[in-house]
C-alpha cells in the first residue's frame, strides 16, 4: 500500500494539530469539488485558507513554525505540509500558474472520513435495485454488466456485515450506562434514531431482500447456463482483464457463482441481525427494569447490595479486584479460610454395609389454604410478564374508541406503569401490533420524565 500512499499521508491527522489539518482539507475539498477537476490555481486556495485563519473560530495551530504568524503566511504552510504528507500535488502550467491538485486516493480517503462524519447510511434498495434491473436488462457489454452486478452484491453484502456489527457495538457498550434515563435515552434517541429508523426498519419492509432475490437468483442461473452469453460476457472480461478467452470465461461462472451464493447464504446474516436487534431491545429493558424496580426481597437488596458496590468502583477508580477494598462489605460478608493439614485430610474413610429401611410415608392432607396462595402467586407473576398480545390489550383498553392519544395520558403512578410504557414505544416499531407511534417533545408527569410520543390506532 504505501508504494502507492505516502507513508506520511496519515501524520497531519494523528498530529496535535489534527483539528486544523482536518477543517483545511475539507476547505480545499470544497473548492476544489465543484471544479471541472480537482484542480484549483493556487492563489484562490491560499485566499481561502487565509479568510479561515482570520476567523475567530477558527482551530489554533500549536507549532512553534508558524504559531503567531500571520493568516496568509499560515495558509500557505499549510498548503506546503500538505504537499510534503502526500494530500497534493502542486504543478506549474505553461503559463507559469501554479495549479493544486489532489491526490486520487486522497479524494477516496476524504469522501470516506466525510460519509463517516455526516454518519452516512447504507441505503440497501439502491444495491438490490440496481443489481435487479441489471440481471433483467439484456446489454451489448454484458461483462461490465456482470463486473457492476458483483461490485453491488460485495457492497450490499459489506453494508448488512456493517448493520450485524453495529448492533454487536450496541450491546457491548450498554454496560456504560449506569442510570434508566442514560439507558432509555441511547435506546429511544441513538439506537432507535441510528439503526431501526435509518437502517433496520427499512431493511424489513422497503428494502427487504426477498421481493427481488428469487428473480435475481433465477436470471443468474439461466445465463450462467447460455453459453452465448458467457462466451460474449468472457470476451468483455479477457479484453479488461488482459487475460486469455478460456480464463475469462471460467472468471464468468466464478462470478454468477459468487453472487448466488451471496444471496442465498443472505439469510443467516438477516437472522443474526434480526438476533441481536431482540437481544439489544431486551438486554436495555432489563438494565432499565433493574434500576427502576427495588424491593425489599432478597432480588431488591441484591440489586442495592450490587449498586452501592459499583458506585464506589466507579468513584475511586477501582479495578474489578479492588472490591475486596470496599468497606461495608465486611459487614455483610464473612470469608473464612481453611487450610490443608497434610493429605490424610483428603481421607474418607469406608463405611461398612447397612440395610436400608424404608420409612413409611405419611398420607397428609394437602393444605387447601397454602396450594391456593402460592397457585394465585404464580399466576400474578405470570400476569406482570408483558409480551407484544398484552401491550396490543393494553393500548386498544385505554384508547377506548379513540384514533389517537398521547402517552403521557396513560396511567403512570408507579416503576411498573412507566416500564410498560416503555414496552408501548418500544413494540411500536412492529409490524402486526394494531398501533403505531409517533415522536413528540419531551415531558414530564409524576417524577419520570421521557419523551412522550403519539399512539395512533392503524
Amino acid at each position: 500500500m504505501f508504494q502507492i500512499i505516502s507513508e506520511r499521508f496519515f501524520v497531519p491527522l494523528a498530529s496535535p494539530n489534527k483539528t486544523v489539518y482536518w477543517e483545511c482539507i475539507c476547505k480545499l475539498f470544497s473548492v476544489m469539488d465543484h471544479q471541472l477537476s480537482f484542480g484549483v490555481e493556487r492563489d484562490v486556495l491560499v485566499e481561502e485558507l487565509q479568510y479561515y485563519f482570520e476567523q475567530n473560530q477558527a482551530a489554533q495551530l500549536t507549532d512553534e513554525e508558524i504559531e503567531g504568524k500571520p493568516p496568509r503566511e499560515k495558509a500557505n504552510w499549510m498548503i506546503r505540509r500538505l504537499e510534503f504528507y502526500g494530500w497534493i500535488e502542486i504543478e506549474t502550467d505553461k503559463s507559469y500558474i501554479q495549479r493544486v491538485n489532489f491526490k486520487e486516493y486522497a479524494v477516496k480517503v476524504i469522501r470516506t472520513l466525510l460519509e463517516i462524519a455526516e454518519g452516512k447510511q447504507v441505503e440497501y434498495q439502491g444495491y438490490i435495485y440496481t443489481i435487479y434491473s441489471l440481471v433483467r436488462n439484456d446489454t451489448e457489454n454484458p461483462g461490465v454488466v456482470l463486473l457492476s452486478i458483483l461490485e453491488n452484491t460485495d457492497m450490499l453484502i459489506t453494508g448488512l456485515k456493517n448493520l450485524n456489527s453495529s448492533i454487536k457495538h450496541y450491546i457491548d457498550e450498554l454496560t456504560k450506562y449506569k442510570t434508566p434515563a442514560e439507558i432509555m435515552d441511547v435506546l429511544f434517541n441513538d439506537y432507535i434514531e441510528n439503526i431501526v429508523d435509518k437502517a433496520y426498519h427499512r431493511l424489513l419492509t422497503s428494502d427487504n431482500v426477498s421481493k427481488f432475490r428469487p428473480e435475481i437468483v433465477e436470471r443468474l442461473e439461466s445465463k450462467s447456463r447460455s453459453k452465448g452469453y458467457v462466451e460474449k460476457a468472457g470476451a468483455d472480461l479477457a479484453g479488461i482483464r488482459e487475460i486469455s478467452a478460456e480464463e475469462a470465461e471460467e472468471l464468468v461462472y466464478h462470478y454468477i457463482h459468487q453472487v448466488i451464493s451471496a444471496f442465498r447464504d443472505m439469510d443467516d446474516i438477516l437472522y443474526e441481525i434480526n438476533q441481536k436487534n431482540t437481544q439489544y431491545q431486551r438486554a436495555a429493558i432489563n438494565r432499565a427494569k433493574f434500576y427502576l424496580i427495588g424491593g425489599e426481597d432478597v432480588r431488591g437488596q441484591l440489586k442495592d447490595i450490587l449498586s452501592g458496590m459499583n458506585e464506589v468502583i466507579t468513584r475511586e477508580n477501582m479495578d474489578l479486584g479492588g472490591i475486596y477494598r470496599i468497606e461495608f462489605l465486611d459487614e455483610l460478608i464473612r470469608l473464612y479460610s481453611s487450610a490443608v493439614m497434610d493429605e490424610k485430610s483428603f481421607y474418607t474413610p469406608t463405611e461398612g454395609k447397612k440395610i436400608f429401611e424404608p420409612e413409611p410415608v405419611a398420607d397428609t392432607a394437602m393444605d387447601e389454604e397454602l396450594k391456593n396462595r402460592k397457585l394465585k402467586a404464580m399466576m400474578d407473576k405470570l400476569a406482570r410478564v408483558l409480551n407484544p398480545e398484552k401491550i396490543n390489550r393494553y393500548v386498544q383498553d385505554h384508547l377506548d374508541g379513540r384514533e389517537r392519544m398521547p402517552a403521557s395520558a396513560l396511567p403512570l403512578t408507579s416503576a411498573e406503569e412507566f416500564v410498560r410504557i416503555i414496552y408501548v414505544r418500544l413494540y411500536g416499531q412492529r409490524k402486526n401490533m394494531n398501533y403505531r407511534i409517533v415522536m413528540k417533545e419531551e415531558t414530564e408527569k409524576n417524577g419520570f420524565r421521557f419523551k412522550d410520543f403519539e399512539i395512533i390506532r392503524r
